[in-house]
């Protein structure tokens, strides 16, 4: 009976503590001899001696797939053995094969390339994706991505390109229009080095100083042979490179002021907490102001801005922009400085305004077939950012549909205010933007010279422009002016030009550009550039406005009486004969320019 109790033992096994069964390991030659009885006993089912991991059996399809391709033929030229082709490469997912460009033309759509299908058909070793896609079939267009080799940079300019890009003229003009804003950065490109803008000597320098404040008259040849060995190309440069400003504070940056806090904002500025020397320092503004009005009345000074951190004002001389007075435009307005210089007796007019107002007046005019067309392009000028006019046709004060329902004395009727208010609703919402500009002429300029010395709200009472007196940017000097100059520098890079890159060289040139410095320097790159250029203009938006054609509104009645004291205002005649003509670019302002074969176009 204890003999059956015990357990029947395996070899190999040992009878533990408690009748446990304990597997010991067996000699190497035992486990020899057991593997070899199981390769030469029958299967198993369910039991698989030959089973592989994923990644061995992919290896052996591999193998299998190379055993049934075809051997590669021969090179007859060199008489070398056959080779068999190797796995087909891996395609790169960042390239377009299909769609990228070849030596022989245009980009074509092939055939996508698959491997030959296994000796035997057998569908179990065959590639997925013969299993999903029919051989043969031809691939559809994609959309075309860059390659490998495309170069990022134009890439990248390519991507950051406007979607809609502004016409240009149709054919190249010997000038480009006026422009009245001012430009905060230009950049010209060129082919050709600006090695004769580096590094002026000193007495260039001073030769520069000295015929900017004599306004000699510079006539360079069309095209300057050697221009960095050119003394009187390089002083015409720094001559056109000067402007005057009040007041000048060596740590701040007083152009733009609209917009500028963020600059501004932990700059020492200790006249924000001390009234006396906000006093001191508007009164100092108060006589250049005052002086530089007097030389443009004189005819001594073309024109002037005047920047203030709300809105900007530009002073034009008699003759100039078309008008035979003197002109003030200011934007953007609001309706309480509107308010304000109505209060102190300015008479002003809102171009914009009337325009509108004129075009509205026209439309009605027409039949009831064209209503509905008139209507919509009044809506597309509303999106485009113009404000209505008001209507002449509004309800006035009549309520006589309420006598007739005999309602009368149940509706409360709204009083004169909210009357006014709802009439002038148009002028709230044009305030900040363009169409509120205020067109100011002749004597009452002078008036508006009083004006804005005596308005409080010219300085800012809080923030960081607090007591700061608004900016005065002029072309000449005038009482209390700083003489400065725009900041420029050459630079050389290289651009890629028809899959070659190419030496490009630039010339920037930083800060307040009004418009003589503007077309002082393109008349010089045109000579030393050999009439081959482009540039780059960077606006402040708030003075592009200042390029609206306002000869219809003020008709010009003695422009020659007007023209014929141009010279004395010390600019280039070529200069003033562009500044005197009527503004073309409307609300715009040129974005870019390039001058070939000494001809121009421009975008705006």
């Amino acid at each position: 009976m204890a003999a059956a109790a015990l357990p029947q033992l395996r070899p190999g096994a040992v009878l533990g503590p408690f009748g446990a069964k304990l597997r010991l390991p067996l000699p190497p030659s035992r486990c020899a001899s057991l593997h070899a009885a199981a390769m030469a006993s029958p299967a198993v089912p369910g039991y698989s001696p030959g089973f592989k991991k994923p990644p061995a059996m992919l290896r052996l399809k591999r193998k299998r797939l190379r055993r049934c391709e075809p051997a590669a033929p021969a090179n007859p030229r060199c008489g070398a053995a056959p080779r068999a082709p190797s796995a087909p490469a891996r395609r790169n997912p960042f390239s377009s094969l299909d769609n990228a460009p070849r030596a022989g033309g245009a980009p074509q759509t092939v055939e996508r390339a698959r491997p030959p299908p296994p000796a035997g058909g057998d569908p179990l070793i065959a590639p997925f994706w013969q299993l999903l896609e029919p051989v043969g079939e031809v691939e559809p267009p994609r959309r075309a991505e860059p390659s490998e080799t495309m170069d990022i940079l134009a890439l990248t300019h390519d991507l950051h390109l406007p979607v809609a890009v502004p016409e240009i003229p149709s054919a190249p003009r010997h000038e480009f229009p006026a422009d009245w804003s001012i430009k905060t950065r230009l950049l010209f490109v060129s082919s050709h080095p600006f090695t004769w803008a580096e590094h002026l000597k000193a007495q260039e320098e001073a030769q520069g100083f000295a015929q900017h404040c004599r306004a000699t008259e510079i006539n360079l040849p069309q095209s300057v042979q050697e221009p960095k060995l050119s003394t009187e190309l390089r002083c015409a440069f720094q001559q056109s490179l000067v402007y005057w400003l009040h007041p000048s504070l060596p740590w701040l940056q007083l152009f733009p002021r609209i917009g500028a806090d963020r600059k501004i904002v932990g700059k020492a500025s200790p006249w924000s907490q001390d009234e006396t020397v906000q006093q001191v320092l508007m009164s100092d503004w108060s006589v250049s102001f005052t002086s530089l009005y007097n030389l443009l009345k004189a005819k001594l000074c073309p024109y002037f801005y005047v920047c203030t951190y709300q809105f900007t004002v530009l002073f034009r001389a008699a003759g100039l922009a078309g008008s035979d007075v003197i002109t003030a435009v200011i934007s953007p307005t609001t309706r309480g400085l509107r308010e304000a210089m109505k209060n102190e007796g300015i008479e002003f007019s809102l171009p914009l305004v009337e325009e509108h107002r004129t075009r509205k007046q026209k439309n009605s005019e027409v039949n009831l077939e064209t209503e509905v067309a008139n209507s919509l392009e009044v809506g597309n000028s509303m999106e485009d950012g113009e404000q209505p006019a008001p209507s002449d046709d509004d309800d006035d004060e009549s309520f006589s549909w309420l006598e007739e329902m005999g309602v009368q004395d149940k509706v409360k009727k709204p009083d004169a205010i909210s009357i006014k208010l709802h009439k002038e609703k148009h002028e709230v919402q044009m305030d900040h933007k363009p169409e509120s500009l205020a067109l100011v002429k002749g004597t009452n300029t002078f008036t508006l010279l009083n004006f804005l010395i005596n308005c409080k709200s010219l300085v800012a009472v809080a923030g960081p422009q607090t007591g700061l007196p608004p900016t005065l940017l002029s072309p000449v000097a005038f009482r209390g002016g700083t003489m400065q100059t725009l900041k420029a520098r050459s630079i050389n890079a290289k651009a890629r030009v028809h899959l070659v890159y190419e030496d490009r060289f630039s010339l920037e040139v930083v800060g307040p550009v009004m418009p003589h410095s503007l077309h002082a320097l393109t008349m010089l790159l045109g000579s030393a550039q050999r009439g081959a250029f482009s540039a780059v203009l960077y606006t402040h938006e708030p003075t592009a406005v200042f390029n609206t054609n306002l000869d219809s509104a003020s008709p010009a009645l003695n422009k020659e009486t007007a023209y014929k004291d141009l010279p004395m205002y010390g600019l280039h005649p070529k200069t003033l004969d562009q500044l005197r003509q009527c503004p073309t670019l409307g609300k715009s302002s040129i974005r870019s320019l390039e001058m070939k074969d000494y001809a121009y176009t421009w975008k705006s």
